[in-house]
């Protein structure tokens, strides 16, 4: 029996966490699909802690040294993990509260690209906080975690800021390129926005063509139910979204 594609969240032991599992308990309901909260414990980070410090010191010592030190690694590395599945299981009494009928944690060691691209075909969303746990101390927006998915994985990713409230309405910023409209056929597609008005603006330099584009999104997105607004304002495109945002 194939296993239904499930709603992927990546969370770290931030409080950017929170954001991401209320983001991904959303998704979860809106989308009918399982929710996975996955952890990724950085082996490298543990291994830099415990590195060689032996240095040119006796056989015997040397060896004694060594023993210690892999026993304090051992140590810290069940102190890790112990750490860890409080802080999923704490994640995951969040999901149940928040209407996820049956919301799975996993933890594993690894590299998150790899493990992300692996899970690739058993997911139908990933979730990502666009900051996490480097953020607390360097203040990026996004996160280097995020800028690196974005180029490795194929399948939609949900990004996350600082808090998360469920959405009233979507806004499509289109410019009929094939990639607004993918865009715009995987919002048509999809029931994760089902239910929620749809608001699509062009933007930019005037074209000939706009209205023929903007009336092929807003059939293709009324075929399958949405409510749809136009709009086109010529101008500087960011500012124009900026603006439209905030009305």
């Amino acid at each position: 029996m194939q296993t239904q594609a499930k709603v992927l969240a990546c969370v770290d032991q931030s409080h950017f966490a929170d954001f991401v599992t209320d983001a991904a308990a959303w998704a979860a309901r809106q989308m009918d699909a399982p929710l996975e909260l996955l952890h990724i414990l950085d082996r490298e980070k543990e291994v830099a802690l415990g590195k060689d410090h032996s240095g040119a010191i006796g056989v015997n010592a040397q060896q004694n040294l060594l023993t210690e030190l892999a026993d304090r690694d051992e140590s810290q590395s069940k102190a890790n993990r112990e750490r860890g599945r409080e802080f999923l299981n704490a994640l995951r009494e969040r999901a149940l509260t928040l209407g996820v009928a049956a919301p799975d944690v996993r933890q594993r060691y690894g590299d998150l690209e790899e493990t992300l691209v692996g899970a690739e075909d058993q997911v139908r969303l990933f979730v990502l906080g666009r900051r996490g746990e480097s953020a607390e101390t360097t203040q990026r927006d996004l996160g280097r975690n995020v800028e690196r998915m974005v180029r490795s994985l194929s399948k939609p990713i949900l990004a996350v800021t600082d808090q998360f409230t469920e959405p009233k309405r979507v806004l499509i910023a289109f410019d009929g390129g094939s990639m607004t409209r993918r865009g715009v056929e995987m919002v048509a597609a999809s029931p994760l926005f089902r239910g929620l008005p749809v608001h699509v603006l062009m933007s930019g330099k005037p074209r000939r063509d706009s209205e023929k584009q903007l009336d092929w999104a807003r059939s293709t997105l009324e075929e399958t139910g949405f409510e749809v607004s136009l709009a086109l304002i010529h101008g500087d495109t960011e500012r124009v979204i900026a603006q439209y945002v905030h009305e």
